[in-house]
């Protein structure tokens, strides 16, 4: 499993840090994305990495979600006959979750105009803040998740925006 959370001591103390839930079962090996994790954590990001849809239901369960990046073709469960995108499942899940994260979705391409509309809705209904076709940039995901801080934390890193003492 890839399942990374941060190595930080566990305390009763609230994190201090920013999950993001990083699925990625079908990127390349030499994808620029699988950087993410390098590139963020100096920054405060924690990155919760999972190659299919049961490794991201782990992370959901046994951490906060702050924000997360759902790869739409990730399989449900990696070595099974089943070959059934997980992707779904994944944003299923994360619609669930009280506060809802905002969720960057990264799709395959659609063979039709039509199938794309198809796709773009339903990631839409399932609480995809933005989606992304692939080949996904590195620039582009840094620009959403930008974005996403902006809109749900009020541009503050982690430490500013929530864990607050009253």
């Amino acid at each position: 499993m890839v399942f990374q959370p941060t190595t930080e001591p566990i305390s009763n103390e609230p994190s201090k840090r920013l999950n993001l839930l990083l699925t990625c079962g079908s990127w390349r090996e030499d994808s620029p994305i699988l950087q993410l994790p390098r590139l963020l954590g100096p920054f405060g990001i924690s990155s919760l990495t999972a190659k299919n849809g049961e490794e991201a239901v782990k992370a959901i369960e046994s951490s906060d979600i702050h924000i997360a990046i759902v790869d739409l073709a990730i399989p449900l469960k990696t070595g099974s006959s089943d070959r059934r995108p997980g992707g779904e499942r994944v944003l299923q899940l994360l619609r669930r979750l009280d506060p809802q994260p905002p969720t960057i979705v990264i799709r395959p391409r659609q063979t039709s105009a039509r199938e794309n509309a198809r796709s773009l809705a339903r990631s839409l209904q399932e609480g995809a803040f933005t989606v992304v076709d692939r080949p996904a940039m590195l620039e582009t995901l840094l620009d959403a998740l930008h974005r996403a801080l902006r809109k749900h934390y009020a541009d503050r890193w982690p430490e500013q925006s929530w864990n607050r003492t009253p």
